[in-house]
């Protein structure tokens, strides 16, 4: 089953609910980076965070980045998604490897440890939308549920979650967000609040073969559901050799001289897809006429 993100709401539309399944797009992110499984599942949470808040975006051309800057082994985690619930991402330390936690689960908290979480939205306009809050507790899925009430005041429930085989390859991706409209009654909120409770979590859901509909319609029990839309996601890097050279570009003839009185290929690489990219010398010599 390939990765796709659910879109619903109460008949009422006093929620709104994304769902998705992502265990390709985790494992796309795992070969590419070689992370280690503590690493695959904080990158995992997090890119499938970007994908479902990407379909938050209205105009076509937007973009998401969601930035973790941490103390913790791990260093920092960087993702961006489209509207159209594309993502990509890396982190800054893939290799990294620590003890279970006393649950005797990965340790995603005690990876990140201590950090910032941005949140930056580019809308078109003059100056991106940034908000920004402390990590409470690294696990991402309730950093983002307190960034959602703190900086966007929205009231939600974010639920995300890697399962790794024993050959640490991804065995279930995926979550959901579950936002409450300010015109929501008090008694909706509560059957929402009494469904969560008897969900132990989503990647234990996804294991007994629920699907994102179907985790929809637990977390929205007893309510009148309107499914919008199915949307597919994926891990996707627009990287090219072009947009590469305008980087080089940004950083100035002395840089690029130097680089050529080398006389040495220089190779540079993305971050989000670990694609090497080669410059001969002729070519950064061409690259000095756009300064």
């Amino acid at each position: 089953m390939s990765d796709y993100i659910i879109r619903a709401t109460d008949a009422n539309h006093q929620v709104r609910i994304f769902a998705a399944t992502t265990k390709e797009l985790v494992e796309t992110a795992r070969e590419d980076h070689q992370t280690s499984p503590v690493v695959t599942a904080a990158l995992g949470r997090l890119l499938t965070a970007g994908a479902m808040m990407g379909l938050m975006l209205k105009g076509e051309k937007d973009k998401l980045t969601l930035q973790i800057k941490c103390d913790g082994p791990i260093s920092g985690l960087t993702v961006t998604a489209d509207s159209k619930a594309f993502v990509k991402g890396y982190v800054n330390n893939p290799q990294v490897m620590l003890p279970p936690s006393k649950a005797g689960k990965l340790d995603v908290g005690r990876a990140l440890g201590q950090g910032v979480l941005s949140v930056i939205k580019d809308m078109g306009l003059k100056e991106p939308y940034a908000g920004q809050t402390h990590l409470v507790s690294g696990e991402i899925a309730e950093d983002l549920t307190y960034y959602f009430t703190a900086s966007e005041q929205v009231n939600s429930s974010v639920a995300l979650g890697v399962l790794m085989e024993k050959n640490n390859t991804v065995k279930q991706a995926g979550g959901f967000i579950i936002q409450v409209m300010p015109s929501a009654k008090e008694e909706v909120i509560s059957k929402i609040e009494d469904n969560l409770k008897d969900i132990h979590s989503i990647t234990s859901l996804l294991e007994e073969g629920y699907t994102p509909e179907a985790v929809i319609k637990r977390v929205l029990n007893g309510l009148e559901i309107e499914m919008l839309d199915q949307v597919p996601t994926r891990f996707y890097c627009d990287c090219s050799k072009e947009k590469i050279e305008k980087v080089l570009i940004s950083m100035g003839d002395q840089e690029i001289k130097a680089m050529i009185e080398d006389k040495e290929p220089v190779e540079v690489q993305c971050h989000f897809c670990n694609k090497d990219y080669t410059f001969q010398t002729d070519e950064l010599v061409k690259l000095l006429k756009y300064l």
